[in-house]
C-alpha cells in the first residue's frame, strides 16, 4: 500500500504546514472567541417600590420570582446597610414595598450582598460583625419553612472565611456549591472568584478554590452568579474592554465537568458607560437582574431587571461561522485542525476541502 501510494508534492506539503501553523496559532490564542451567549431586552428600573434616593443593590431573585432579596441603606434600618426583601403575588404584577428583614439578621454593622437558596430556607450574607475572621465575612441563617422566621446567621467558619474579606454569596441549583468573591492577596487579581463545595446539603463546606486564570484577571472580579444549569456564570469585573467602570461579563462551559472559559462582555443595552454590576439570573433563565447607576433611577444605585430574548448562536447571518470552524462549536482551535487532518487530501468531505 505504501509504494502504491501517490506522493505528495512539496507545494502540498508546504501548504499542510502553513494550515497547521495558522490554525495552531488560532487555537491557542482564541482568535475567535465564541459571540455572547445572550441577547437582552432594554433593562428597566425596578421602580420606587423597590429603588429608593439612597443606595439599593445587590439583588437576590428566589427560584418561583416572587421575594427579591436585596441590600439597602434607606432610613429606618439598624445600620450602615441592612437586609431587604420585596414581594409580589405573581411574576406579571409589580414588586410590593422593601421590607427590613429585622434586627436577627441586620445589626449596627453592614449586612450586604444576600444570596438566597433554591429552596428558599438558606440565605447567605456578607457583613463586617463582630465575631469573624477578617474585614467581611460571609454568615448564613436558615428557617424550616418560607413561612417561619429566620434563625440567627452563623458564620461560615474558617474554611470559607479567612483574614482578608469575603463577598457576595451565590449558591448553585443544589445547594452544594458556593461561589463568593474575596481578596486574598496571594491571587490574580485585586479581587478574585471562588468557590466552595459540599458532597450534600448536611455537610461542612470545603476549602474554598480559586477559579483560576482564565475567569479571573489582574483587576477586580467580584459578584459571581451561577446560573440554574450550572453552564453559565455571570460576575461584575473592571477589567480592560469595559464599557464603563466596571461591566458584567458572563463565562461558560458545556457540562457541569468542564473549565470554564474565557469570559465575554454583556455588551449593550445591560451594561453602558455607568457602573454596571450585581448581576442575577432568575431561575428559569428569562430575567437578568443587576445594579446601576445610569440616568433614569431613584437614588445613587439602583435595581433594574433586562429580559433575556433568544441566544444568538454563530451559525446564523448575524454570527455566521468562520470559514476554518470545521466542527462548528463556535470556536476556532486544535478540534478543528484535527477534522482537517483526519480528512487531509480527501474529495469526500468538502467543508474540509
Amino acid at each position: 500500500m505504501i509504494a502504491k501510494s501517490k506522493k505528495t508534492s512539496p507545494v502540498q506539503w508546504a501548504a499542510a504546514v502553513l494550515i497547521f501553523a495558522v490554525l495552531a496559532g488560532v487555537g491557542l490564542t482564541d482568535a475567535y472567541p465564541a459571540p455572547p451567549p445572550f441577547n437582552f431586552g432594554t433593562p428597566l428600573n425596578l421602580g420606587p417600590n423597590v429603588n429608593t434616593s439612597s443606595d439599593d443593590g445587590g439583588p437576590s431573585i428566589s427560584a418561583d420570582g416572587l421575594s427579591l432579596y436585596f441590600h439597602s441603606t434607606r432610613p429606618g434600618g439598624y445600620g450602615g446597610y441592612d437586609l431587604s426583601v420585596a414581594t409580589r403575588e405573581c411574576t406579571e404584577v409589580e414588586w410590593g414595598p422593601g421590607v427590613n428583614l429585622g434586627s436577627r439578621l441586620n445589626s449596627g454593622y453592614e449586612e450586604t450582598m444576600p444570596g438566597i437558596s433554591a429552596d428558599g430556607l438558606t440565605l447567605c450574607f456578607g457583613s463586617n460583625r463582630a465575631g469573624g475572621y477578617g474585614n467581611f465575612d460571609l454568615w448564613v441563617t436558615k428557617r424550616a419553612t418560607r413561612n417561619d422566621a429566620w434563625g440567627p446567621p452563623v458564620n461560615l467558619g474558617p474554611s470559607v472565611n479567612s483574614s482578608s474579606p469575603e463577598y457576595h454569596p451565590n449558591f448553585s441549583s443544589d445547594g452544594l456549591s458556593l461561589y463568593f468573591a474575596s481578596n486574598r492577596v496571594e491571587w490574580f487579581g485585586r479581587c478574585d472568584l471562588w468557590v466552595t463545595t459540599r458532597a450534600t446539603l448536611s455537610d461542612p463546606w470545603g476549602p474554598a478554590v480559586n477559579l483560576g486564570s482564565t475567569v479571573n484577571s489582574s483587576s477586580a472580579d467580584y459578584w459571581p452568579n451561577i446560573s440554574t444549569d450550572g453552564l453559565s456564570l455571570f460576575f461584575a469585573s473592571g477589567r480592560p474592554g469595559e464599557l464603563g467602570p466596571d461591566d458584567i461579563w458572563v463565562t461558560t462551559r458545556a457540562t457541569v465537568s468542564d473549565p470554564w472559559g474565557l469570559p465575554v462582555n454583556l455588551g449593550a443595552p445591560v451594561n453602558t458607560s455607568a457602573d454596571d454590576a450585581c448581576p442575577n439570573i432568575s431561575a428559569d433563565g428569562r430575567t437578568l437582574y443587576f445594579i446601576s447607576n445610569q440616568p433614569g433611577g431613584y437614588g445613587s444605585y439602583d435595581i433594574w431587571q433586562a429580559p433575556i430574548l433568544t441566544a444568538p448562536t454563530c451559525g446564523d447571518a448575524d454570527h455566521p461561522y468562520p470559514a476554518v470552524d470545521l466542527n462548528k462549536d463556535c470556536r476556532v482551535d486544535l478540534a478543528d485542525l484535527a477534522v482537517l487532518l483526519a480528512h487531509w487530501l480527501e474529495c469526500t468531505a468538502p467543508e474540509c476541502d
